[in-house]
């Protein structure tokens, strides 16, 4: 698909450090829940050693109006350049790709496990199976340092309410950290915390997205506990800049 311009719509902070950008979604632009594009700044205000595209997953669900992406807020030119564009600036939109994608036999559960800003192609994949009413069993394991980190947490929590097949498990790995109090679970994902909520763990397709060393660690989990590795999928959030 050749390259689209894109503007800015809207911008708004998550949580701490972490940004979400909103632009319109061009005309017959379609993708799936769960994939990434490439975003061109026309211009970058400095140097930047790693150029004016960046690849983000496609936070926003298919189904809603807008493109969604969210990311850390890093002192690179390519980020000081985005949080200074007005409203209405454009960018050059490339994509989509990827194979973080849900397949259309629906019957096997899937298991979402996210480290820090690797939330974001999972809020698509679970807003679009809400939307069309999938019967697939999923669960959400998403491993933040505090609370005040996790993008889209009261959304994540909320969304068990208007779908029964879905179940959010976030975890903390630096409770004394927090600014409040945390009652949820606490420490690194592990085959422990998937078998609290997961009845056999050779059922479900696994996916897994964030910083490059969570993501290699748990699928040596996964792996070390049987799980085939064709039942694995992965994508990697190296460098946040």
């Amino acid at each position: 698909m050749p390259p689209r311009k894109v503007s800015l719509k809207a911008h708004k902070t998550l949580c701490a450090g972490i940004t979400a950008f909103y632009f319109g979604k061009p005309e017959g632009f379609e993708f799936e829940a769960g994939q990434f594009a490439n975003f061109t700044l026309l211009a970058l205000q400095d140097s930047d050693l790693k150029g004016n595209t960046r690849v983000l997953s496609l936070a926003s669900a298919p189904y809603e109006r807008n493109l969604m992406v969210a990311m850390r807020v890093r002192a690179t030119a390519f980020k000081r350049t985005l949080n200074s564009l007005p409203l209405g600036a454009e960018l050059l939109l490339q994509g989509p790709y990827g194979s973080m994608t849900l397949p259309r036999n629906n019957t096997r559960p899937a298991v979402f496990l996210a480290g820090g800003i690797g939330i974001t192609p999972f809020r698509s994949l679970i807003w679009n199976a809400a939307e069309s009413l999938s019967p697939r069993r999923i669960f959400l394991f998403y491993s933040v340092r505090v609370p005040e980190e996790a993008a889209f947490l009261e959304e994540l929590q909320e969304m068990e309410r208007y779908n029964g097949r879905y179940k959010f498990v976030c975890t903390v790995t630096q409770p004394d950290m927090t600014r409040t109090p945390w009652l949820g679970e606490t420490g690194r994902i592990s085959i422990e915390m998937l078998s609290k909520w997961i009845l056999d763990l050779s059922v479900p397709i696994y996916y897994i997205a964030g910083p490059p060393a969570m993501v290699a660690n748990m699928r040596q989990m996964l792996i070390g506990s049987g799980i085939a590795e064709e039942d694995i999928r992965a994508e990697e959030f190296s460098g946040y800049d």
